[in-house]
């Protein structure tokens, strides 16, 4: 099994739902699943089984969850297939299920049952055609390229006043910025979020500048505690967070110092903490999408390292994928961002050139995030490596990613 999130924003860049994308089979091991066995078990929602296994807490935060389904599983138990509450789960339609009487009737019972829908890759001359099917629909996906949006909301607004539209394929910032200056769209759904900071001439804040050198102090060789507890007593909110930690693991020691309290902790995981602390920190300002990608991809990299054959580097893998979007996080470019800061040069190969030991681990990970999964289990074949680990892979770092923001 793989399976990916991809999330939905709205005006605010807030993510507001996520699309679960999931492939049982690798087609490169089983040619046949290109051919007609890959309607084989059709009735099986596969991305069903992620969020009934994972809950939609885990998963998605709480937030509504989209589920492909197609015109062999819109037929299937879906009741049956599903754990979590139906309100929490909208089934997204395609142009496989038509307009016919049988699915009409199949998207009625669904919608009484209290599941949401969505309808996507929809030909706009179908739009009349589908009108049954549309006007139990909740949101309608558009290609923002191939639409006039200004005609769009008219037409939605005064034929189905209730179903939300969401701009896929939006894939730059402008693009994006573009489409909610013109309005008419709910929702979003792109890599905009990822592109990253071609120029910049802004200066980074104190408080960045602060987090900039406390990394640079628990990244380098063999650092001192008493230099790292010194950055952190800068700011407020890393000595909270530190001392709650400290305190979770050792309830009956009196603390009497953050260096205290660095030396309890030790190098090791003090610089683990650090790390995804400051990350964190590094988020604040940007949307909170930005830190969930990063610590994921960073835990999913280090969870990888053995497929790749660089167990030993497990930790230097994790810095990568936590650095991954520092051009984002502190507005510069990429080599400008790695410049301020100290990291391997496996890392920083791998984010500057794409090159060197790290980068066929980055580009795997880029791969499974957009739903790629032609090219991942290409990878997979090429490499040897089990599909059941990479899909255990990336569900350890959504749950590791969940304990440690649970709030999120």
């Amino acid at each position: 099994m793989l399976a990916t999130l991809i999330p939905l924003f709205d005006d605010n860049m807030s993510v507001c739902a996520y699309s679960v994308f999931a492939r049982k089979e690798n087609h490169f091991v089983n040619p046949n699943y290109e051919g007609g066995a890959r309607f084989d078990g059709a009735g099986t929602v596969h991305e069903l089984e992620v969020v009934s296994s994972m809950g939609v807490q885990t998963l998605s935060g709480g937030k509504e969850v989209f589920v492909p389904i197609n015109q062999f599983s819109i037929f299937a138990e879906i009741s049956l297939q599903c754990t979590v509450p139906a309100n929490k789960v909208v089934l997204l339609m395609d142009n496989s299920i038509t307009p016919e009487e049988n699915y009409v009737k199949r998207v009625r019972e669904l919608k009484e049952q209290g599941y949401k829908l969505a309808m996507r890759k929809l030909p706009i001359l179908s739009f009349e055609p589908y009108r049954e099917i549309l006007n139990k629909c909740d949101y309608i996906l558009l290609n923002h390229a191939k639409i006039d949006i200004t005609k769009a909301k008219i037409y939605f607004s005064n034929v189905y006043p209730n179903i939300k539209l969401v701009a896929v394929n939006v894939n730059t910032q402008e693009e994006y910025d573009e489409l909610r200056k013109d309005g008419g769209y709910d929702f979003y759904e792109g890599g905009f979020f990822r592109m990253p900071v071609v120029e910049s001439e802004t200066e980074v804040n104190p408080l960045k500048a602060n987090y900039i050198e406390l990394l640079n102090v628990v990244n380098a060789p063999d650092f001192d505690l008493t230099d790292a507890a010194d950055v952190i007593g800068k700011d407020p909110a890393l000595v909270i967070s530190l001392l709650e930690m400290v305190n979770r693991m050792s309830l009956n020691s009196d603390i009497t110092s953050i260096r205290h309290a660095a030396a309890m902790l030790g190098q090791k995981e003090l610089k683990r903490w650090i790390n995804t602390a400051v990350t964190k920190e590094l988020c604040s300002d940007k949307p909170s999408e930005i830190t969930r990608l990063v610590m994921i991809r960073a835990k999913f990299a280090e969870n990888l390292a053995e497929c790749f054959e660089l167990g030993m580097m497990a930790p230097e893998l994790f810095i990568m994928g936590l650095f991954s979007a520092i051009d984002v996080m502190l507005d510069k470019t990429m080599e400008q961002a790695l410049g301020m800061v100290q990291v391997s040069n496996n890392v920083k190969q791998a984010l500057l050139e794409g090159k060197g030991d790290f980068a066929p681990v980055l580009d795997f990970i880029k791969r499974y995030e957009d739903a790629d999964w032609t090219e991942v289990s290409r990878v997979l074949v090429l490499k040897n490596i089990d599909m059941d680990k990479v899909y255990e892979a990336y569900l350890s770092a959504l749950k590791w990613y969940r304990d440690l923001i649970p709030a999120t």
